[in-house]
């Protein structure tokens, strides 16, 4: 587990904008490690992992896009039944919120992204038995 940045981008809703947002970011070399998009009638938050937040908040800022950075966890898991409910009653027990999450599998791992109301708790709690 680790804590990575993450960048939050308010985009039009609109299409060909998030082609152009990635095609900054590759023309930099920056890669994105992980992206999740939920929308609304008139905008998209994208939310990025990028390879190098750094420089990509400051491309992005720079474009005149309105960009929120963000601690959030990066949790390896296994993929199987019942792990993201262990990972869950940890952070309840601990009386930690997730206010959002996303992930994929690659294989036989699980990365889950969690933004959670207290990151230092969450972490000291996922790192106990």
């Amino acid at each position: 587990m680790q804590v990575v940045k993450q960048l939050s981008v308010f985009l039009a809703n609109k299409p060909g904008v998030l082609a152009r947002l990635c095609g900054e970011l590759a023309a930099k070399g920056i890669n994105l490690q992980g992206i999740s998009i939920s929308d609304t009638v008139d905008h998209a938050v994208i939310r990025l992992l990028p390879s190098d937040p750094a420089r990509a908040l400051a491309l992005l800022e720079s474009a005149g896009q309105l960009v929120v950075e963000t601690d959030v966890l990066a949790v390896p898991l296994p993929d199987r039944p019942g792990e993201l409910a262990k990972l869950a009653a940890k952070l309840a027990k601990a009386n930690v919120n997730i206010e959002y999450a996303y992930g994929t599998v690659q294989d036989s791992t699980a990365l889950l992204v969690l933004r959670v109301s207290d990151i230092r708790k969450a972490a000291k709690a996922l790192k106990s038995k």
